[in-house]
């Protein structure tokens, strides 16, 4: 047995005392991560600063690597309010007494050792962790090579804080960023309970084909909006300016508008606001005719089938003029990867038709994509934003990191026949 797979099996043991410690002292030790985060801000900056010197700032996933003051206050935030939120274990979930006399529980317990891959977002190694923790789980990090300054600098502050209350040191492990780390996970069945992937979709893809663990999709961003012959201009202006620029690189941002033939004139008002930041547009053809002349032509050019179905990550999007509701639900079930959708309307029957029959973890009306986060649903953070349809939906914050178990209550009951 490797040296990877002692520490994993410890990482199992580590989970049970976890899972034993009061709710009240889980929540002391991740105040206490955090508070020693925020401390050491000025270090972790420079840490990151190694990362980003090695990657190109033109690379989308550089704005996902950065950590600053401002982002790194935000993500102490999340660790606070996710260590004073209810203990998402030993809720009763379902209870009832058999015709038999049995009692029955259903209550949530948690997954064990969960495995997070992801690539160059840092704060993901804090968000991981305090939610694992919180749940009663250990945690297996395996960040990418880009953050490998950033990812070491953190779990530092996390061994130190648990070492000093006597904790496992198998609490967490980071991963080396190496492929064979990779592999090692994805077949470590019996070790690792559950694995959840968290980046682009080439990693996700690649998870789910190659892992013998279960496997939790937290899957890509392809999103999309809808603008409906009812919808509000002035709405739709700030809708879509909100969810495209807000931030790029997340997987919440907006890549594709659809707009009802009888808006087209308005168009180039529904996108005026995006040559403030440079957003380039890949219009379809009735789209392009309306914009030519009215958006920057250096940032307007016609689009071509792979500009649709495409998460850019980038500033970045395309538009194409659809017949109607029909069309445009049509477009978002070829195209979507079933993140989010929004829709911007009045007509209250399209809306509610929209949020009925597109397929997606979260459906909006008249309101930006970009809410979709475990801290704007008052989740606390979350671990990804899961698009399947097996065991959790949306944003995995500490509920969906549970499992449950069922307990009976008997008094010498035996089955017969």
């Amino acid at each position: 047995m490797n040296e990877i797979s002692i520490r994993l099996q410890k990482a199992q043991a580590a989970s049970a005392a976890i899972a034993q410690l009061s709710d009240g002292d889980r929540a002391r030790i991740i105040l206490e991560i955090a508070a020693r985060v925020e401390k050491a801000s000025e270090a972790l900056i420079a840490e990151n600063k190694r990362d980003l010197e090695r990657m190109d700032k033109n690379d989308p996933k550089y704005d996902r690597l950065m950590l600053s003051e401002s982002r790194i206050q935000s993500i102490v935030g999340d660790m606070r309010t996710v260590a004073h939120l209810p203990s998402p274990l030993g809720i009763i979930l379902e209870e009832k007494t058999l015709r038999n006399g049995i009692g029955m529980k259903k209550i949530s317990v948690p997954l064990g050792v969960i495995g997070i891959i992801y690539e160059a977002r840092p704060n993901v190694t804090l968000d991981a962790f305090t939610l694992c923790f919180k749940a009663g789980s250990a945690c297996v990090l395996k960040g990418g090579s880009d953050a490998h300054y950033s990812n070491t600098a953190l779990e530092a502050i996390i061994r130190d804080v648990l070492t000093a209350h006597k904790l496992p040191n198998e609490t967490v492990i980071l991963m080396p960023p190496d492929r064979e780390s990779t592999s090692q996970m994805l077949n470590a069945v019996g070790l690792i309970d559950v694995i959840i992937p968290r980046g682009s979709q080439g990693l996700i893809d690649f998870v789910r084909q190659n892992s013998r663990v279960p496997v939790i999709e937290t899957g890509a961003g392809i999103v999309h909006t809808y603008f409906d012959k009812s919808g509000d201009l002035t709405k739709g202006q700030d809708i879509i300016f909100n969810a495209k620029t807000r931030r790029v690189s997340v997987c919440n941002a907006l890549d594709t508008v659809l707009v009802h033939e009888e808006r087209l004139a308005d168009v180039p008002a529904l996108v005026e606001k995006l040559a403030s930041k440079n957003v380039q547009i890949f219009a379809d053809n009735r789209a392009f005719a309306s914009l030519a002349g009215h958006y920057p032509e250096t940032l307007l050019a016609p689009a071509k089938e792979g500009h649709f179905g495409t998460e850019f990550l980038d500033y970045k999007m395309s538009i194409k003029v659809v017949s109607g509701l029909e069309e445009a639900l049509q477009h978002i079930a070829q195209y979507s990867s079933k993140h989010s959708e929004a829709i911007i309307a009045e007509d209250e029957h399209v809306c509610d038709t929209f949020l009925s029959l597109v397929d997606a973890a979260v459906v909006y009306a008249n309101a930006s994509t970009a809410f979709t986060d475990g801290g704007q649903f008052e989740l606390g953070a979350e671990i990804g934003i899961s698009t399947q349809k097996l065991h959790a939906r949306g944003p995995m914050a500490l509920r969906e990191i549970t499992s449950y178990k069922w307990i009976a209550r008997g008094n010498g009951q035996v089955r017969e026949g």
